[in-house]
């Protein structure tokens, strides 16, 4: 792809009555005409699925056989994308999900991916997975990256802030955690083994990032090395460099992190639960724009061993694999504003079922 096809069309935070009013902007093969572009795509066939309540459009938008990789592992068929949404729209009838930004890349022949961030509001009144309604309001960040063509998504990457969720509606995260691992226990789900991450090569420290241009400034080449250089390198102060002073973070458990200083230490927090944590960086794109700078969505996965204490109580020895979902904004060659999602849920159910597998 080049710059310029990702400049094509951006988000544009357009009212939802907006959007489809105008001509096709895009060569988009096999996408229905009420289309205008693939930002248009996304964001009303979620407002179609979700709002209007036209569950199965998921026939006319989602392949047969698409694959879905969400919190703890993968769902295969739309029969399941189906399911879910049914179940969850029963827990949470008055769902609103509001597009707060697209990135997006690619083209009608490779398929188009979309990395759509969304807030959802909504009240529980009805049973969910957790339980009984307890009508309590909850507000929540959602991820969902996806690759369609000719009108159907195939593939998805899907995270949302669950023990946040969770937690809004009343209900004890460490306790259905528990019975969640108790579960995967009863179904005879091992540990994950435990051994080198792979971060490093024996006593040899980690590798170098080799830039894939010789350009001054490419945004791609600036966060993978920034990804690299804080998570396997553990170079904590190229922050300082690389992160404006009012850089604003909003990431899991609602949480918000304003500045250097409170990211820094949020990090560093991590570190020291997972000593030995790497990340290696699974997906990159991003829109650009000269006046507002780059809109770029990496899709990452965490790999580290809980043998440090933290929020996640005394070392329990699990390894960890976790997916996570990040918005980042860079002008002027820094970052300047971040959402992320990684899988939380998944990490507390590898922790609780270790500590189960010791227990035995």
């Amino acid at each position: 792809m080049t710059d310029q096809q990702y400049e094509t069309v951006n988000f544009d935070n357009r009212d939802i009555a907006a959007y489809g009013n105008g001509e096709r902007r895009m060569p988009m093969r096999g996408f229905e005409p009420q289309y205008t572009d693939i930002v248009d795509y996304i964001v009303r066939i979620t407002h179609k699925i979700w709002e209007e309540k036209a569950v199965g459009y998921i026939y006319d938008t989602y392949q047969h056989n698409c694959v879905v990789h969400g919190s703890g592992g993968d769902t295969h068929g739309r029969e399941v994308v189906v399911a879910n949404t049914l179940q969850s729209l029963a827990a949470y009838p008055d769902d609103r999900a509001y597009a707060h930004d697209v990135i997006w890349m690619g083209n009608e022949d490779d398929g188009f991916h979309t990395s759509h961030l969304i807030i959802g509001v909504a009240h529980n009144t009805g049973y969910s997975r957790y339980g009984p309604p307890t009508g309590r309001k909850i507000v929540w960040h959602t991820i969902a990256n996806c690759v369609a063509r000719e009108n159907r998504i195939f593939e998805e990457w899907l995270l949302r802030d669950e023990p946040y969720v969770i937690r809004q509606m009343g209900y004890d995260v460490d306790l259905i955690v528990e019975q969640q691992a108790r579960a995967l226990l009863a179904q005879g789900a091992p540990a994950d083994p435990v051994g080198e991450i792979g971060r490093t090569l024996g006593q040899f420290p980690p590798l170098r990032v080799t830039p894939r241009t010789d350009s001054p400034f490419d945004v791609e080449d600036f966060v993978r090395a920034t990804y690299h250089d804080i998570w396997n390198q553990r170079m904590f102060n190229v922050i300082a460099a690389r992160y404006a002073a009012n850089h604003v973070c909003t990431t899991i458990s609602g949480r918000t992190l304003h500045g250097q200083a409170e990211l820094t230490t949020f990090l560093l927090g991590i570190f020291g639960m997972f000593p030995d944590a790497g990340v290696v960086v699974d997906h990159l794109y991003w829109n650009s724009d000269d006046a507002q700078g780059y809109r770029v969505a990496v899709r990452w996965t965490l790999t580290g061993t809980h043998t440090g204490y933290g929020v996640y109580g005394a070392p329990s020895g699990a390894r960890v694999r976790i997916m996570g979902l990040s918005h980042h904004h860079v002008k002027n060659g820094t970052f300047t504003k971040e959402y992320t999602v990684f899988d939380e849920m998944e990490l507390l159910r590898r922790i609780a079922l270790q500590r189960l597998i010791t227990q035995q």
